[in-house]
């Protein structure tokens, strides 16, 4: 575990950048201070990068405009790696027919939206329809009425035996520096307690977002896992995700870790970044171009 003081020798040591995306490239107030230098030295120095995100709530497009309102137009949708993206990917080749119901917003559904599917948020879902559902997703912490359709979610799961898919794992997100907000993936966990039936889960640090990620660069390139860095600001999700597939990480303290927990953190987790640096951002001094 090494100390970086200037991300740009990060860069300089890599071929492809995995970003995490909440607390590495944006936070609660909008986009890290500087973030942009990062972004505008990749492309001086030809390096590929990807936002490898758990984030479920909208399809990458809107991902993509979304930064671009911030003022981000270096990431591009098809820059985005989303858990969603996974979803998606195991619907196509596991349920057929039926209906696919949902928690999240209208924006979050794009995964599911195929042929051959009706997709219905569980504020649809009724004893006229329930027992057409072949299928429940767990998306984005908003877009539900969190005491009726949770209540009708752990009846439909008593009910029917379904596969329930967790496509955005993180169980909190930041809301301030001091403040945070129970995730999708906080729901789903206490969902699956009361239920007591497993479920399936995308998104960092399960293996299958990297290797979706690596997969999409190796149908254009040879790459190696070594010339990969994953970049992000959890532990439990991005760094662990990270080096259980075998990428060097970095831990970055503008997020969720912070600079004066992290020595515990990681003792106390026993999950080692291979660098921490204070952020992703470049120092303006070392730029050349």
């Amino acid at each position: 575990m090494r100390r970086i003081d200037n991300f740009k020798s990060i860069i300089d040591r890599y071929e492809v950048v995995f970003f995490d995306a909440f607390g590495v490239i944006k936070n609660y107030s909008g986009l890290v201070p500087g973030i942009e230098k990062t972004f505008a030295y990749l492309e001086s120095e030809n390096k590929e990068y990807y936002i490898v995100t758990n984030d479920a709530s909208r399809g990458p497009s809107q991902l993509a405009e979304s930064y671009h309102r911030m003022g981000l137009t270096a990431i591009t949708e098809n820059r985005i790696v989303s858990s969603g993206m996974l979803t998606k990917e195991y619907l196509d080749l596991k349920v057929q027919d039926g209906i696919v119901a949902y928690l999240g917003t209208k924006n979050s559904a794009h995964y599911i939206e195929r042929s051959g599917l009706e997709v219905l948020s569980m504020s649809e879902v009724n004893e006229s329809n329930m027992d057409k559902v072949s299928a429940l997703i767990f998306l984005d912490d908003e877009g539900f009425d969190w005491c009726e359709d949770l209540n009708k979610t752990v009846n439909l799961l008593r009910r029917k035996t379904i596969p329930a898919i967790v496509a955005n794992t993180d169980r909190a997100y930041p809301l301030s520096a001091s403040n945070v907000s129970i995730a999708i993936g906080g729901i789903a966990a206490m969902v699956e307690s009361v239920v007591g039936k497993q479920f399936i889960r995308f998104g960092k640090p399960d293996s299958q977002m990297f290797m979706f990620a690596y997969d999409l660069i190796r149908e254009y390139r040879q790459i190696s896992k070594r010339e990969i860095v994953m970049v992000g600001d959890t532990l439990n999700t991005d760094i662990l995700g990270g080096n259980k597939f075998g990428l060097d990480t970095v831990l970055v303290l503008s997020g969720n870790t912070l600079a004066r927990d992290v020595e515990t953190r990681v003792t106390a987790t026993g999950i080692m970044p291979t660098y921490i640096c204070e952020s992703a951002v470049v120092s303006l001094d070392e730029l050349a171009f």
